[in-house]
């Protein structure tokens, strides 16, 4: 895992899920052989594309071009960039414009963005015609190693972050990370993230690789293919093993409880994004495992000051603007996924690269907790 990586050929990676097994494919310049890729896995589908302006102005062109030069006859369909489109309004604009565009069961969708809209396109794919099939194009460094692979597609609720949706895998990842290049750094930095906590959920090897490396990871040379290929690898065994997160997937969640209140908490806005929301929560998760001894402060140190010379945020005061108290924090966390009859179920650690679930956590706990925190 730690051997210095080397530019060539694409990596690609299976997820293994039976008779639904798939590719993610990984390298730069990857855009150009879409219509190739998809071609072969289904030789007469049309496509519905949907991505968000933002994504339209630097790569449509190029993704239209690479389909059409195969024979694939594509309808675009655009929405608005960032996580506001995640809504009940937006995915029925999408549905209704696949169905208008005459997308069939045997056609495909292909998801040409960030998390967003993996998600939104997602789930419009599991819905429409009771389930359509769709490739993953992730033009994020946060959707290339973490939300185009698995399968779970959706949108927000006004109560919380992803409760409406479904689990749909798709039959293709097309990580291009060329694409990468055109992110403001704020988004790469976000996405980082997540690589940070596949990292500090079961790697530590990798953490201490990330350390060394991620001045490279971020420059585009080779070691950014190394790093999302590690992460995919790590996601599609885990998938494999546990689907529908009844179990070790679970851990994937690392950060994640505390991250979507607070992104919650921040109105879903420019103000937290989503990766931003999972590192603040994931050294607030290090920061709850040591007050409860199950690891030492200096390894919680060690976690935050790693996110925070990348620029990332890891308290709760570095969000701008009024954050609300504790109690709304709290009813915010009580809409987390994992909560089961009520109870509060939390991802912590017992080390780097040792995270585990922890259910029947103690609210009094967390609210104290998070009253500390607030107050630093």
């Amino acid at each position: 895992m730690t051997a210095q990586p080397r530019a060539g050929e694409p990596i690609v990676v299976q997820v293994a899920l039976a008779a639904r097994d798939y590719d993610i494919v990984i390298g730069r310049g990857l855009i150009a052989s879409l219509g190739a890729r998809i071609k072969a896995l289904r030789p007469s589908a049309r496509a519905a594309l949907v991505t968000d302006d933002t994504v339209a102005a630097h790569h449509l062109a190029g993704a239209q071009a690479a389909l059409k030069s195969t024979g694939i006859d594509c309808t675009a369909i655009r929405v608005a960039p960032g996580e506001g489109s995640k809504s009940y309004a937006t995915f029925d604009r999408v549905c209704e414009a696949i169905i208008d565009a005459r997308i069939e069961r045997g056609d495909l969708v292909i998801a040409l963005g960030g998390g967003v809209i993996g998600d939104l396109a997602g789930f419009a794919a599991a819905c429409v015609r009771r389930g359509i099939d769709y490739v993953q194009v992730p033009t994020t460094l946060l959707a290339q190693v973490d939300s185009s692979v698995g399968g779970k597609t959706g949108i927000n609720s006004p109560r919380g972050k992803n409760l409406i949706g479904a689990f749909h895998q798709p039959v293709l990842v097309v990580a291009d990370t060329a694409l990468l290049d055109t992110l403001p750094q704020r988004d790469f930095r976000a996405g980082y993230a997540e690589v940070v906590k596949f990292a500090l959920l079961g790697d530590a090897a990798f953490f201490s690789w990330l350390e060394a490396n991620w001045r490279d990871v971020f420059s585009g040379a080779p070691s950014r293919e190394h790093a999302i290929a590690v992460c995919c690898r790590g996601k599609a065994g885990i998938v494999g093993r546990d689907e529908r997160e009844t179990g070790e997937r679970a851990l994937l969640n690392l950060g994640h409880t505390f991250g979507h209140a607070l992104e919650a908490a921040a109105g879903f806005s420019g103000r937290l994004l989503h990766g931003e929301a999972v590192a603040l929560g994931t050294a607030l998760a290090f920061e709850f495992s040591a007050q409860r001894k199950l690891i030492s402060t200096d390894e919680a140190a060690r976690v935050r000051a790693h996110l925070a010379v990348v620029g990332l945020p890891t308290r709760i005061k570095d969000v701008p603007g009024d954050m609300p108290g504790v109690e709304r924090l709290m009813e915010l966390i009580g809409q987390d996924k994992k909560v089961k009859r009520g109870q509060l179920t939390f991802i912590l650690v017992r080390g780097i690269g040792k995270a585990f679930v922890e259910n029947n956590v103690d609210p009094a706990e967390v609210r104290a907790f998070l009253a500390g925190q607030i107050a630093k």
